[in-house]
């Protein structure tokens, strides 16, 4: 099964994503309001993916990705951001994010894009 960090500064984005995963057979691991906390969940819990919030309090997304992929140069990190954020989003890929999603996001899309990461 496959284990998954679901990293939201927004309670609701964290549970809607989490029951999006269960209830296509992954396994949440753990869960971040901030990119800090995510990456000493990285660290802890060494998660099969993550799934990654831009635009946190304490620490963003693409600083907590930067520090993630110091930890584990393989990690399998997902940016889930906002529209209208798309020079972030090239800045994360280009500092090691496998995909980006869209929010808004329909499940289907999640998951295919999901499947293909942990397919690499």
């Amino acid at each position: 099964m496959t284990r998954v960090l679901v990293v939201d500064d927004a309670a609701f984005m964290r549970m809607a994503i989490k029951n999006m995963l269960e209830n296509n057979g992954m396994e949440v691991v753990g869960e971040a309001e901030n990119g800090a906390v995510a990456v000493e969940k990285y660290a802890e819990l060494k998660p099969d993916l993550v799934t990654l919030d831009i635009t946190m309090p304490v620490m963003n997304g693409l600083d907590a990705l930067k520090a993630i992929m110091k930890l584990d140069p393989n990690a399998k990190v997902v940016m889930v951001s906002a529209m209208g954020q798309e020079a972030m989003v090239k800045d994360a890929i280009m500092s090691g994010a496998k995909s980006f999603i869209i929010k808004p996001f329909k499940q289907d899309h999640v998951m295919k894009t999901l499947n293909k990461i942990l397919q690499q």
